[in-house]
C-alpha cells in the first residue's frame, strides 16, 4: 500500500480589510448628495436619546459621527457643553448653520474620526451617536474609543437601525444590487443587543436597550425614493454604480420594500422603522 507524498495545499488566510481605504470611500459617500435633507427629519431621535441618557445642565457631551447635528442640538438645548464631531466637514457646517439659527453658543464643532477621537481619556460625561457610529467599518475600535473618552460613571447613548427594521432592510436590498466592501460587517449589527454587549465588554457597567420606532413620512414611495436617491449618500452612490437597467431594478425593489413596510390605512407614506436605543453606563 503506497502513501502519496504530495503536499496538501493550505488555504491562505483571508486578508484583513483595508479599513483606511474603506473609510476614504465612505467619507466620499457621505459627502455626496446632502444628508442634511434626510437628517433633519430624524431630529426627534436626538431629543429622545438625550432624555434616555438623562442629560444634566452643564454636562460635557460629545456627539460622535454627528452628521448635521440632531443629538448635538438636543444636548445644547439642555444647557450642556457640547462637542460635535464628524469626519465630513460639509455635515458639520450644516450643524453650525442650525446652531447659529437657534443662537446656541455652547457647541464646539470639530472634524474627527469615530475610530480615532482626538480627545483625552475620560474627557466627557456623556457620549452620543444617532445613526452615525454604526457606519464606521471597525465596530470594536469604535466601541473602544467611545469608552475611552467617557468618564467612569458617565453614559454612552446610541440610536442604531436594526437588521430587521426598514433601514436595515434597505441596506440589505442595496447589497443585492451593489456588492458591499469585503470583510466589513453590516452596519445594522449595531442594532443587535448581543453585538453591542460583546463590543463594549466588561468596560460597560450596565447596558440598557430598548426597541423604538421612527416614522418616515413622505408623500409616496416614489417621493421617498426621489429624496433618498438624490440626497442620501449611500443610496446616491449605489445608483451611480449601476447601469440604467440595474438602476431600474434597484428602484423597483426599493419601492416594493417601502410599500411592504408602509403603515396600512395611511393616505400618504408612513414607514415605522425600528431602531435600538442603547444607554451604557461606563464602569
Amino acid at each position: 500500500m503506497s502513501t502519496s507524498s504530495a503536499a496538501v495545499a493550505t488555504p491562505e488566510p483571508a486578508a484583513a480589510p483595508d479599513f483606511a481605504a474603506i473609510k476614504t470611500r465612505q467619507k466620499a459617500t457621505w459627502a455626496s448628495g446632502d444628508y442634511a435633507v434626510v437628517g433633519t427629519t430624524l431630529q426627534i431621535v436626538g431629543e429622545t436619546l438625550c432624555e434616555a441618557v438623562d442629560l444634566q445642565a452643564g454636562a460635557r457631551v460629545l456627539d460622535v459621527a454627528a452628521g448635521n447635528g440632531n443629538a448635538t442640538l438636543a444636548a445644547a438645548r439642555r444647557w450642556c457643553e457640547v462637542t460635535s464631531t464628524d469626519y465630513v466637514p460639509a455635515l458639520l457646517e450644516r450643524g453650525r448653520e442650525r446652531a447659529t439659527a437657534e443662537r446656541l453658543h455652547n457647541i464646539d464643532f470639530r472634524e474627527a474620526d469615530a475610530e480615532a477621537l482626538p480627545f483625552d481619556d475620560a474627557s466627557f460625561d456623556a457620549v452620543l451617536s444617532t445613526f452615525g457610529c454604526m457606519f464606521a467599518p471597525n465596530p470594536p475600535r469604535v466601541a473602544s474609543e467611545l469608552l475611552r473618552v467617557c468618564r467612569s460613571g458617565g453614559r454612552i447613548g446610541m440610536a442604531n437601525w436594526t437588521p430587521t427594521g426598514f433601514i436595515g432592510q434597505v441596506f440589505k436590498t442595496i447589497g443585492k444590487h451593489v456588492t458591499p466592501p469585503a470583510g466589513v460587517s453590516s452596519p445594522a449589527l449595531w442594532g443587535s443587543r448581543s453585538h453591542v454587549v460583546d463590543w463594549f465588554g466588561a468596560a460597560a457597567a450596565q447596558v440598557e436597550t430598548q426597541s423604538r420606532e421612527f416614522n418616515f413620512r413622505y408623500r409616496s414611495p416614489e417621493h421617498m425614493l426621489e429624496v433618498f436617491r438624490n440626497y442620501y449618500g449611500p443610496m446616491l452612490k449605489a445608483f451611480a454604480a449601476l447601469d440604467a437597467p440595474g438602476q431600474d431594478a434597484l428602484a423597483e425593489d426599493l419601492v416594493a420594500l417601502m410599500k411592504q413596510f408602509s403603515r396600512k390605512g395611511s393616505q400618504t407614506l408612513v414607514i415605522p422603522s425600528e431602531y435600538l436605543e442603547v444607554v451604557i453606563t461606563r464602569a
